[in-house]
């Protein structure tokens, strides 16, 4: 069940307002810096900020860059499935909002003789600021 605002933890909070503030993914240790003035001096107490903020849906890791981006999705139901494009010149990311892309894969994988259980999806290329 996803957090409202008004449950969050200070922590959660503190890691969520910086994340909403900031247009790249983030690693924990870049979010620490960025926070210790408020507070948050430990690695373990972003990291545990960061669990919960995933488990809710309100924050989604990129796990090929081991950071972290706000999910910009007010519909997102991507609390284990995640897809995104990475621009390679700028790393700006977007996450794919293609509902079906589970069930698609899901087909895809079943035709192969796999069980399909949950994806994150990470592609390369060129934003169109870049690309132009």
């Amino acid at each position: 069940m996803p957090l409202k605002n008004e449950n969050l933890t200070r922590n959660q909070k503190i890691v969520l307002d910086l994340l909403k503030n900031t247009k790249e993914p983030l690693g924990a240790y870049t979010i620490l810096t960025n926070i210790e003035k408020k507070g948050i001096k430990a690695p373990l107490q972003v990291y545990r900020a960061l669990d919960k903020l995933i488990e809710s849906g309100k924050v989604h890791k990129i796990e090929s860059k081991n950071a972290y981006i706000i999910c910009k999705n007010s519909n997102c139901n991507s609390l284990k499935s995640t897809s995104f494009l990475i621009c390679e010149k700028c790393d700006s990311v977007s996450e794919i909002k293609r509902n079906n892309l589970k069930q698609d894969l899901s087909i895809l994988s079943e035709e192969s003789g796999f069980n399909y259980a949950n994806h994150n999806l990470e592609i390369y290329g060129l934003c169109k600021s870049c690309g132009d």
